[in-house]
């Protein structure tokens, strides 16, 4: 792997982050993705602007102070409510802002934002400067070359005109066009083709604006090789199912010293952790079902994934599960050398 040399920019953002992803991203996932990376950003799920303004906000928006930097994605397509979740997200001590430009779920076109926003770089243009003067920290916006049979060479660039002329901070691109008629969420991350050459023309035409890329990164390689071309690389899926991939990021991204990882602390602070999580009403299944993939392709992962995805269920489970877990891969280490 090697290592580079990274170039300083206009938005004080950051080279490497772990992509939002629904259903996964929440606080517990960030939690421990935090144990393997000091630098990287990282990204809450999409939150829609109206449930953090009339729903249970705490629920929402809480984290762990060991979080930051921490962004919060929002979803929406209102200006005047857009702003006034940033606000309460910036109360509850945000990083930053984004907004979700790239997301094709069906929920997410019957409110009118999300990927579909893509045909309308004007509403776009309108949030991100409703956000902007809401807030002081940066807002920036994810989204996608296109959708459906738009044209990605003009799209992009009308997409990212608008909300650069209004004030965005960054834009991070995912390298596909979403279909929002013919493919289902799941298919729309893999099924359109990638094409990142897109996304570095995007950043050769806008020169010192950061420009993000996004969308099948698997490792710390590629994303080397993406730095060479853009200003930052997200990794989504990839980080999720081995987080142990992030390990390497503050050395090989930000050019730290190499530091060895303690897996025996980190089960131990995510035990501690989950103790925690259990004693204000939560389950072990909340934080344990990120930690499945935790020792992917070592001796007795196997093993870890098979307790973790049974025992880990059972109603009354501590962190007990886990330390057992964790026994079962170092006693297959130890069988192995």
């Amino acid at each position: 792997m090697t290592e580079i040399n990274y170039k300083k920019h206009n938005y004080p953002g950051h080279l490497f982050s772990v992509a939002p992803m629904i259903d996964w991203s929440d606080r517990h996932c960030r939690f421990l993705h935090r144990l393997f990376s000091r630098r990287a950003l990282l990204y809450t799920e999409m939150v829609v602007a109206d449930a953090i303004i009339h729903g249970p906000r705490e629920r929402l928006l809480g984290f762990d102070a060991t979080e930051h930097p921490v962004a919060l994605q929002l979803g929406g397509s209102d200006p005047v409510k857009l702003a006034q979740a940033a606000r309460i997200g910036i109360e509850f001590g945000y990083d930053e802002i984004n907004l979700n430009v790239g997301c094709p779920s069906d929920r997410v076109q019957s409110g009118t934002f999300g990927a579909c926003l893509m045909q309308t770089p004007d509403v776009v243009a309108r949030c991100i400067a409703a956000m902007k003067e809401a807030v002081a920290v940066p807002v920036t916006v994810k989204c996608r070359i296109g959708v459906d049979d738009q044209d990605p060479e003009i799209a992009l660039d009308a997409l990212a005109d608008h909300v650069l002329n209004a004030g965005a901070d960054a834009l991070w691109v995912h390298a596909r066009k979403a279909w929002l008629k013919g493919l289902s969420p799941k298919e729309n991350r893999d099924i359109p083709p990638l094409d990142y050459d897109r996304v570095y023309r995007l950043k050769s035409r806008l020169g010192a604006t950061f420009i993000g890329v996004n969308g099948g990164i698997a490792n710390l390689d590629e994303a080397a090789t993406h730095l060479a071309r853009v200003d930052g690389v997200m990794l989504g899926r990839a980080a999720y199912h081995d987080p142990a991939l992030l390990a390497g990021v503050d050395h090989l991204i930000y050019g730290e010293p190499e530091a060895l990882v303690d897996m025996v602390q980190i089960v131990e602070t995510m035990c501690e952790y989950i103790d925690r999580h259990i004693a204000a009403g939560g389950r072990l299944s909340h934080v344990s079902r990120h930690m499945v993939g935790l020792f992917t392709g070592q001796p007795g992962a196997r093993r870890w994934r098979q307790i973790l995805s049974t025992d880990a269920t059972k109603p009354g489970a501590t962190s007990a599960v886990l330390r057992e877990a964790y026994a079962a891969v170092a006693k297959a280490g130890e069988e192995a050398a």
